[in-house]
């Protein structure tokens, strides 16, 4: 038998399943990795989520070979005959893959037409594994985020003394949610000069004129191992003591705050979740940094990160076309094009996002998600521009994310209640409603703020459903002490609003 390994672009990671399944024999074994063309514009993928793809691919592939492997590297149109072509040359018997981690790909893999048999090993890319969290979730009522966190604490041995959590409790996020003070300094983010390869790549995605979003440079991201390992060192050095109570604010200009921009990095596998989780541990036992800001930060990893890819393949795979609220209501312009919006957050957070291909959870969650919710926009559609728009983007990732939390699509499946909330939020959480032509405190009139109207209308049109959601009723009590003729003005100008958004 002579195997062959196909290395897929977030796999990036030498101790990944299929190479290390054949690690004593990586001298005598192909692997091949493969840009393909037509897959890269299935969406309007972000151009520096190309450039950060491909690259790493690229400084994967001469790691690789560095380390002893026979590597091909295929730039097509198509998987299929680059593939066929490889398996001839090296008159493969078996092609060897990883499972991949997003179900669309691995239904590309189950009916490809190749010329030998494709074994599929499982990912390991996960510190729960598929199978683990179905044994985990099998005899629950409710899949909470809360219990599987504590579990996966308790199953690694994560900030534990014995069987109890260190510092008594479980959950610290109440420290970890301070509004932006006037003037807070925040530390400068790790970025890097594009090398050799990567502005290669870059010259390349410019000259395939490909429909993409956002800008291509500058390009600052890493694109290597050793880059993503050198990202995690700033952010346990420069940030992570500081990192908590921050975490959800918003401040203009701030791309970064204090978060570890280490998810593009997690996420193509350049980053392992548990030697993540392990340094942030040892950070804070070797230097005494604040537990809410490791407990927070561990949090994303050890709890949401993995949650998300569980919850992503326990559930059927019609969970992307959920539609609690029967949502129908197109996308809005702006969300392609920021400078066709005077909403001050909104044009903020998308403008970044052109720049960079990265926004932090409350940007995502409570604003741009939050305005689709509340307008009523598909949550497909949504959902396909974060995967398009998002240097982080995998479609475990925004399935979950945007189907399930951001948007209620799954009535409940995930969150306990819809991210659903005024323009007061991000008034509290922002500096965002100081230079907007809108007035964070209004309802109605000339200068309300459209999260405002949209939001009490969104409560308004769907109060029956909402009933259900126990955590709802002190906002749906509100609602009713409302003046009728309040009501209908909101009405009015969710309506107006709402038609002059299909038409931008």
């Amino acid at each position: 038998m002579n195997i062959g390994i196909w290395v897929l672009g977030d796999q990036l990671w030498s101790g990944q399943a299929a190479l290390a399944s054949c690690e004593q024999e990586r001298k005598h074994t192909p692997v091949i990795l493969i840009e393909s063309r037509h897959y890269a514009q299935q969406r309007p993928y972000h151009k520096q989520k190309l450039v950060l793809v491909w690259s790493a691919m690229r400084h994967f592939a001469q790691e690789l070979r560095s380390q002893g492997w026979q590597v091909t590297y295929k730039i097509v149109d198509g998987f299929t005959p680059a593939l066929n072509d490889w398996i001839e040359e090296y008159n493969i018997t078996e092609v060897r893959v990883m499972n991949p981690s997003d179900r669309t790909f691995t239904r590309l893999i189950n009916n490809i037409q190749l010329n030998c048999p494709i074994n599929i090993v499982p990912n390991n890319h996960f510190l729960w594994s598929i199978a683990d969290f179905q044994k985990w979730a099998k005899s629950r009522k409710r899949l909470l985020l809360e219990d599987f966190y504590r579990a996966g604490r308790k199953r690694f041995n994560i900030l534990m003394d014995g069987s109890k959590p260190v510092g008594g409790k479980w959950n610290f996020d109440k420290q970890n949610r301070q509004p932006p003070r006037h003037n807070l300094p925040t530390p400068p983010a790790l970025w890097f000069t594009p090398d050799e390869i990567t502005q290669s790549v870059i010259n390349e995605i410019k000259s395939l004129n490909f429909p993409g979003y956002g800008e291509i440079e500058p390009f600052r991201w890493g694109v290597t191992r050793q880059q993503a390992l050198a990202v995690l060192e700033h952010f346990i050095t420069q940030r992570l003591p500081t990192f908590g109570p921050y975490q959800d604010a918003m401040i203009t200009g701030e791309e970064t705050m204090w978060h570890s921009m280490i998810s593009p990095y997690l996420n193509l596998g350049l980053l392992q979740p548990l030697e993540v989780i392990t340094a942030i541990e040892q950070a804070y036992l070797k230097h005494h940094l604040e537990l809410n800001s490791i407990e927070g930060f561990i949090r994303q990893v050890l709890g949401w990160r993995e949650y998300m890819y569980g919850i992503y393949h326990h559930m059927d795979e019609d969970y992307s076309q959920g539609n609690w609220f029967n949502h129908t209501e197109p996308l809005p312009d702006f969300y392609w094009h920021s400078s066709h919006t005077d909403m001050n957050c909104l044009h903020q957070i998308l403008t970044q996002v052109e720049h960079t291909g990265y926004a932090h959870h409350i940007q995502r969650l409570m604003v741009l998600s939050n305005f689709a919710l509340i307008v009523g926009v598909s949550p497909q559609e949504i959902e396909e521009w974060f995967h398009a728009a998002f240097i982080d983007a995998h479609d475990w990732v925004m399935q979950t994310n945007v189907i399930g939390m951001g948007q209620f699509a799954d009535g409940g499946v995930l969150a306990s209640k819809p991210y659903a909330s005024s323009a007061n939020y991000i008034h509290k959480m922002s500096d965002y409603c100081g230079n907007c032509n809108y007035n964070a405190r209004d309802r109605t009139g000339k200068q309300a703020c459209p999260f405002n109207f949209f939001y009490w209308d969104f409560l308004s049109r769907h109060q029956e459903k909402l009933q259900s959601q126990g955590r709802m009723n002190l906002l749906l009590g509100h609602l009713k002490r409302m003046d009728a003729a309040e009501i209908n003005q909101i009405h009015s100008l969710a309506h107006r609003w709402r038609q002059k958004l299909r038409h931008k």
